[in-house]
């Protein structure tokens, strides 16, 4: 069939369109190809030509400052160093081994540390850098720099590392850095790429741990050009990093110093903690014997390390926040209260002590061998009756006493970022059963009446106890002040639930315990009035005291071998009218609490209520002599002028 002319022309117009659009298309797909080949040819010409030449672009973390760590003042505990290091990149290198063969005619390099740097090369991504040798000088450098055409893959590079400033004054609480390890990566479960970084410093202990995350920022990257040897040619692109926050903490550092000195002048090994009543703020956390955190930082020595794990004294443990203690007679106000609270006692009620008491046929002592005659409340904290407390305990019972412990802070794991912070032990009969599979008896509770049996504590909560009792509110510890200059709100200090007639009867117990006639603490008044001291002794026995002994004559602390002697401890805030602080000490074995503890948290007091070391005046004239004799052997630190607002050390 002839197709008409209108049929032709409409076909004509069909084909001509789609020839028309196939050929636009071919021609922008043309012109697409034009401008990728210009764009590869001209614009990256320079780029690819390297490329060509067996050169490469390589892309390296760039690990961010470490946040600092200052004082309530803004003194630096804990800053950042400069230092040259000489890295290796398997990738770049070849033979590895070879090329440490020929660093090594240049750099003196330890022998054990180089071994443990290329183990960590072999289990390292190929382009992860390994430290070789750190803190290198500058002519070490130099002479890398200088042969770098004959050592591919070793590259000396710049690069911060921790230091502490403050050596052992803040060990046990700043904490310290150290190299990245396995254990670390399986306890942080971070997938942070600076944790594949061998050698990288991670927060080991205390602060540094705690606040890990904060303090390391994030990672900034590096793009380099290498050549066929591995040699860096230029640096094309840097992205820094987000530096880690600065870190802003409660204590002073010169109190801090003063308290480590105080307790080694004294006692093998002691500790003290030092709070502010009112907002919670903890201005010391002492622990002695102490050590150096600056040799955690690249690795300590296994020398250095088995000496101190080997110490009786434990200078790794902060035993003011992880040790726990009977707190022995310091627990009578928690006694005291529980049996005020439940009725079970009223204040002037007299109980007569003669000595001892005997339930179910075993006899409990006082320390008084002849016992306190009759003892009313007051007399019974000043003079620290165990009778008394025998008593009270039996009527009130261990649940009553072990609740209002836990209301007073004892028996809970406070909120503070530091290492192995306790919980201590307020026992019940529930705990008893469940962890000793034994039913409670009578005697648990006449021993639990004065601090001994499974009552524990540790000198931290000891510390907001004794603040809750001048306050008589739930006042809690705050370490962190500020993150990055943003404040870290103190805790909520609601009022206690406690009869205030209660605690101020406690309280002026506590008072006559030291300025009282016949007072176990007479020794460490305070003779400053505006700034007069209320406080408890306590002496918690480690070892059992047989009858025989007993008989014949208890044998003397200080003619028994060190870890057979008592615990000492005090526990005290000032001034007794206006509570400020409260400060605890224990000492290890240290005997007596008048006699060891609280001569020291005297000490530590008037340093915290003068700011300074204390005028001989504020002690009675009597002591001021042997005062000034003491004060003449503290190992003080020069005052130290704040840094913080200086920028990044």
């Amino acid at each position: 069939m002839r197709r008409s002319p209108a049929d032709t022309a409409r076909s004509v117009r069909t084909i001509s369109r789609r020839a028309l659009m196939l050929g636009g298309a071919q021609l922008g797909l043309a012109g697409a190809l034009a401008a990728r080949m210009r764009y590869l040819q001209v614009d990256e010409a320079d780029k690819y030509r390297l490329l060509a030449d067996e050169n490469r672009i390589n892309i390296r973390l760039l690990p961010p400052p470490r946040g600092l760590i200052y004082d309530r003042r803004g003194v630096l505990l804990a800053g950042n160093e400069q230092n040259y290091r000489i890295v290796i990149v398997r990738e770049d290198a070849g033979d590895v081994e070879a090329a440490v063969a020929r660093l090594a005619t240049l750099v003196r390099l330890d022998p054990d540390k180089t071994e443990q740097a290329l183990r960590e090369v072999k289990r390292s991504s190929p382009f992860v850098p390994v430290t070789i040798a750190d803190r290198v000088s500058w002519e070490e450098v130099s002479r890398v720099a200088v042969n770098a055409p004959t050592l591919p893959g070793i590259v000396p590079e710049v690069g911060q590392s921790r230091i502490y400033p403050l050596g052992e004054d803040f060990a046990h609480v700043v904490g310290y850095v150290g190299p990245v390890s396995d254990y670390d990566l399986q306890r942080l479960d971070d997938k942070d790429p600076l944790l594949q970084i061998p050698r990288f410093q991670v927060g080991k202990y205390g602060v540094e741990r705690r606040l890990e995350r904060a303090l390391r920022g994030s990672a900034g990257t590096r793009q380099i050009e290498v050549n066929a040897l591995g040699r860096v040619m230029r640096e094309l692109d840097r992205k820094e990093g987000v530096p880690g926050k600065n870190v802003q903490l409660s204590v002073d550092q010169a109190l801090q110093n003063f308290v480590q000195a105080r307790l080694a002048l004294d006692e093998e090994s002691a500790s003290a903690v030092v709070m502010d009543v009112e907002t919670g703020d903890l201005l010391a956390v002492g622990s002695s014997p102490s050590f150096d955190p600056n040799k955690f930082v690249h690795g300590i020595s296994s020398n250095d390390y088995n000496a101190l794990l080997e110490n009786p004294y434990r200078p790794l443990a902060n035993k003011a926040v992880q040790g726990t203690y009977p707190p022995g007679s310091t627990f009578k106000m928690v006694v005291a209260l529980a049996g005020l609270a439940e009725g079970v006692i009223v204040p002037d009620e007299k109980i007569t002590c003669t000595g001892y008491i005997e339930a179910s046929g075993r006899r409990f002592h006082c320390w008084r061998r002849g016992g306190h005659g009759k003892v009313d409340l007051v007399k019974s904290l000043r003079e620290s009756c165990d009778v008394y407390y025998y008593e009270i305990a039996q009527r009130v019972g261990i649940e009553k006493i072990s609740a209002m412990a836990r209301k007073l802070g004892l028996g809970q794991k406070h909120d503070l970022p530091l290492s192995g912070v306790a919980r201590g032990l307020a026992p019940t009969k529930a705990w008893k059963r469940e962890h000793r599979d034994a039913d409670w008896l009578i005697g648990d509770t006449i021993n639990a009446g004065i601090g001994q049996g499974y009552v524990l504590a540790s000198p931290l909560q000891l510390a907001v106890m004794t603040a809750r009792i001048a306050t008589g509110r739930a006042v809690s510890p705050r370490l962190v002040r500020s993150l990055d200059a943003v404040e870290v709100a103190a805790p909520e200090a609601p009022p206690l639930d406690i009869d205030p007639e209660h605690l101020a009867v406690v309280r002026r117990g506590m008072y006559e315990v030291v300025y009282g006639r016949r007072a176990t603490a007479g020794r460490s008044k305070i003779a400053d009035e505006d700034k007069r001291l209320a406080g408890k002794t306590g002496t918690s026995q480690v070892r059992n005291i047989t009858a025989a002994e007993r008989a014949a004559g208890v044998t003397r602390n200080e003619d028994l071998p060190w870890e057979r002697r008592d615990h000492a401890l005090f526990v005290s805030y000032a001034p007794y009218d206006a509570p400020r602080y409260a400060v605890t000490v224990v000492a290890e074995h240290g005997g007596g609490g008048s006699t060891a503890a609280a001569p020291i948290a005297r000490d530590i007091m008037l340093f915290a209520l003068y700011g300074k070391l204390p005028p001989l005046t504020a002690y009675p004239s009597s002591q001021r002599r042997q005062i000034r004799e003491r004060f003449s052997q503290l190992e003080l630190r020069a005052p130290v002028a704040p840094t913080q607002g200086r920028g990044r050390a």
